[in-house]
């Protein structure tokens, strides 16, 4: 594997970087303290081509790969934890399962929407009552005619409310039955769709988590992705890749809370001294350093079977795993090389303290990689 990027790689960086530095981060605080979901900001991300970076030109998008995908991610939560997530949630969860499975009448229709902004995607898969036991799903679908007619409440979901269109994988045989699902595009406006409760969190308070709430919402058959009974299997794949977006959101996160950090120690003074001087911040930052670079490695290391069209199952939940808690081990440590200062919000570092943790829950938790990993070792 060749560690160094293409220049199209890094131009994609580049780009991210200078529109995070332009549009995202002199708001970045007043969005996290008024939980607001920036939508304007997203429609010019769209304009760039980084709300379609994997969906091929043909359908309007950047037609880039996942080496660019990781480094736009990653430049843009160096910055805000909070429009990362919401950016990689929008790619490579609705706008990716649309991209994997959809017929080409539905990929001509919706793909173009999304990869420029014009509609913001959601992607539902969990459930009040059920996170990782997705195979005991309560939201159904039931044939009535040519129509579907879905009941019940998906949770946890980016953009539930202020989505335009969504891909809602919903129970279409009995609990715990075998290919007992299927996935759906339900568009906002549709009667009986709507949003709920948007959650008050810790963290990525910009981007917004919601309730999406089906009430005999009816849809045509021409709205359902793939064959019946394939909707877990089909958000398997796609949470495969959406690992590697969360790998690399993490990275941004521990990469932007290590850079404060460095540039602080060596700017704070005490007994006449650079902080960094001293072994007890020296050693943290040589650690950060490290774990920072192994987890930016096993990222890269999933791209590159994704772009060669390998199983990434494996690869996949190590970076994801590892970077997420990376992430909150950087962060947490940031936090105390600035000391008291970086308990406020006038510094950077509690923010990313605080969104760091969402990357160990989120596309599965730290726990349920560790279940796929052993599994694929255990083969």
């Amino acid at each position: 594997m060749d560690f160094r990027h293409s220049e199209i790689t890094q131009h994609a960086a580049q780009m991210a970087k200078d529109f995070a530095q332009q549009y995202i981060k002199p708001h970045v605080m007043k969005w996290d303290e008024t939980q607001e979901f920036p939508v304007e900001c997203f429609k010019e991300m769209g304009k760039l081509g980084m709300m379609g970076v994997l969906v091929p030109e043909q359908y309007g998008g950047s037609g880039f790969g996942y080496f660019e995908y990781k480094v736009i991610i990653e430049e843009v939560a160096k910055v805000c934890g909070s429009i990362g997530l919401s950016l990689a949630a929008h790619n490579s969860l609705c706008t990716g399962h649309i991209l994997s499975f959809a017929n080409e009448e539905q990929k001509k229709k919706y793909l173009p929407k999304l990869a420029t902004a014009e509609w913001i995607g959601a992607w539902g898969l969990t459930e009040p009552g059920t996170g990782s036991d997705a195979g005991n799903m309560k939201c159904t679908a039931k044939k009535d005619g040519n129509d579907w007619l879905i009941n019940g409440t998906k949770n946890w979901i980016t953009h539930g409310r202020s989505g335009d269109v969504a891909v809602v994988i919903c129970r279409t045989g009995e609990p715990r039955a075998k290919n007992n699902a299927t996935a759906f595009i339900v568009e906002k406006g549709t009667p009986g769709f709507s949003g709920g409760k948007k959650e008050n969190k810790l963290g990525m308070r910009a981007s917004e988590t919601a309730e999406m709430i089906f009430d005999n919402c009816r849809i045509p058959d021409a709205n359902r992705l793939g064959e019946v009974g394939d909707g877990f299997k089909q958000s398997l794949k796609v949470l495969d890749g959406g690992r590697i977006s969360i790998a690399s959101l993490a990275l941004g996160i521990a990469k932007g809370a290590y850079e404060a950090a460095l540039k602080y120690s060596q700017e704070r003074y005490q007994f006449d001294q650079p902080i960094s001087n001293f072994q007890g911040v020296a050693f943290k930052l040589a650690d950060m350093a490290t774990e920072i670079t192994a987890a930016d490695l096993l990222t890269l290391q999933a791209c590159d079977l994704k772009e060669k069209g390998e199983s990434v199952t494996k690869a996949s939940a190590m970076a994801k795993y590892h970077a997420s808690e990376v992430a909150v081990k950087v962060s947490n440590d940031a936090v105390q090389i600035f000391g008291g200062y970086g308990y406020t919000k006038d510094f950077p570092v509690e923010k990313f303290y605080r969104d760091s943790k969402l990357c160990t829950i989120g596309e599965g938790t730290s726990e349920i990689q560790k279940i796929v990993i052993s599994r694929e070792v255990l083969k």
